[in-house]
C-alpha cells in the first residue's frame, strides 16, 4: 500500500501543471492537462484534489469553477474533477432552478441513469450543498404527471439497499399487467407505486419479468392510446432505466444544434469509465458515425477535441 509520502510525490507535478493553468492561464501546458485529465480513474483524481488542497490550501474544483463561466474547456475540466455525487446534485439543481424553464430531459437522465445506491448519495449531496429536498424541490417545479413519476423515481433510493429479488419481480409485474388491464384506464396509482418502492436494480428485473411472462415489453403496452401523456411520459423513464446507453444514444441524436455541445460534454464526462463505449455503438447503429465524428463537427477548439476523444477511447 503506498504511503501518502508516495502518493504526493506521484501526484505532486499534476498539481504544478493544474495550478499553473488553472491559476496563471497558462496554455503551454494544456496538452498535459489533457493527459491527467484522462488518463486518470475517479479516485487518483481524488487524491489529486486532496493534494492540491494540502499543498496550497485551496479547493482545486473551487479554482476552476471561477473560470468556467469563460472557458468551456474549464467548464469540461470542471465536471471531471468534481466529485461525482456534488457534480450530479448541482446538475439537477440547475436543471430545476436554472434560467428559462425546468431542463425535464437533463432531470430523467440524472435521475433514471443512476443505480439507487448512487442517487442516493447524491440526494444526500443535493440536501447538504442547497439545504433542501430533492422530492421537494421537483414537486414544487415539476406539473402533470412526469412530477409524480419523477419523484417516485427520486423515493425509490431509499431502497438502495436490498437485493434483487426474483420472486417479487414476478409478483410486480402481474401487478403491472393487471394495472394495464384490468379496466378501461389504467391504473396510474398502483404503477406509481411500484415505481416508488423499488430500487433501480429491481424495477430492471420487473421489467425482464413482465417480458419474460407476456412475450413483449412494458414499455410497449404504454404505447396504447388509453394510456395517453402518462403512458408517453413513463416510456421515456423506463426507457432510461432500462437501456441508458439506447437513452443517451437518442438523446445525443435528437439534441438541437443550441444543445447538443453541452449534452456531449456532459454526457461523455459522467458516463466515462460506465457505459460510454455502448453509448457509442448504440449512436454509430443509429447516426451512422461514433460519437468521436460528432465530437469533431461540433468542437472547434484542438485540446477541447483530444480532452472529449480521449474520454470516448
Amino acid at each position: 500500500m503506498a504511503s501518502s509520502s508516495q502518493i504526493s510525490k506521484k501526484y505532486e507535478l499534476d498539481c504544478q501543471y493544474l495550478r499553473c493553468f488553472f491559476s496563471s492561464n497558462d496554455l503551454s501546458n494544456q496538452q498535459k492537462i489533457v493527459k491527467i485529465l484522462t488518463s486518470k480513474n475517479l479516485e487518483e483524481l481524488k487524491l489529486i484534489r486532496q493534494l492540491y488542497r494540502s499543498v496550497y490550501g485551496e479547493d482545486l474544483v473551487n479554482l476552476i469553477n471561477s473560470a468556467r463561466k469563460k472557458n468551456e474547456f474549464a467548464r469540461v475540466v470542471y465536471l471531471r474533477l468534481s466529485e461525482p455525487n456534488a457534480r450530479d446534485a448541482e446538475i439537477l439543481r440547475n436543471a430545476v432552478f436554472g434560467s428559462g424553464s425546468v431542463n425535464l430531459s437533463t432531470i430523467v437522465e440524472i435521475l433514471c441513469s443512476r443505480p439507487s445506491l448512487e442517487l442516493y448519495s447524491v440526494k444526500q449531496a443535493y440536501l447538504s450543498t442547497y439545504n433542501a429536498n430533492l422530492e421537494h424541490d421537483l414537486a414544487l417545479k415539476i406539473n402533470g404527471t412526469f412530477k409524480e413519476i419523477l419523484v417516485a423515481v427520486a423515493m425509490s433510493s431509499r431502497c438502495y439497499n436490498g437485493k434483487v429479488s426474483t420472486s417479487m419481480a414476478m409478483c410486480d409485474s402481474k401487478t403491472l399487467y393487471e394495472a394495464m388491464e384490468s379496466g378501461r384506464c389504467i391504473d396510474e396509482k398502483t404503477i406509481i407505486s411500484i415505481m416508488s418502492q423499488r430500487s433501480t436494480e429491481q424495477l430492471k428485473s420487473i421489467f425482464i419479468s413482465y417480458k419474460q411472462l407476456y412475450g413483449h415489453e412494458f414499455s410497449k403496452s404504454l404505447k396504447r392510446n388509453k394510456c395517453g401523456q402518462f403512458g408517453r411520459e413513463l416510456r421515456t423513464i423506463i426507457r432510461c432505466i432500462q437501456y441508458p446507453d439506447k437513452y443517451f444514444a437518442k438523446k445525443l441524436r435528437k439534441s438541437s444544434n443550441t444543445d447538443v455541445r453541452e449534452v456531449l460534454i456532459r454526457t461523455i464526462v459522467t458516463r466515462h469509465g460506465i457505459d460510454i463505449k455502448d453509448i457509442n455503438q448504440a449512436y454509430a447503429s443509429k447516426a451512422g458515425n461514433t460519437l468521436q465524428s460528432l465530437v469533431r463537427r461540433k468542437f472547434d477548439d484542438t485540446f477541447m477535441v483530444q480532452f472529449l476523444v480521449e474520454l470516448l477511447n
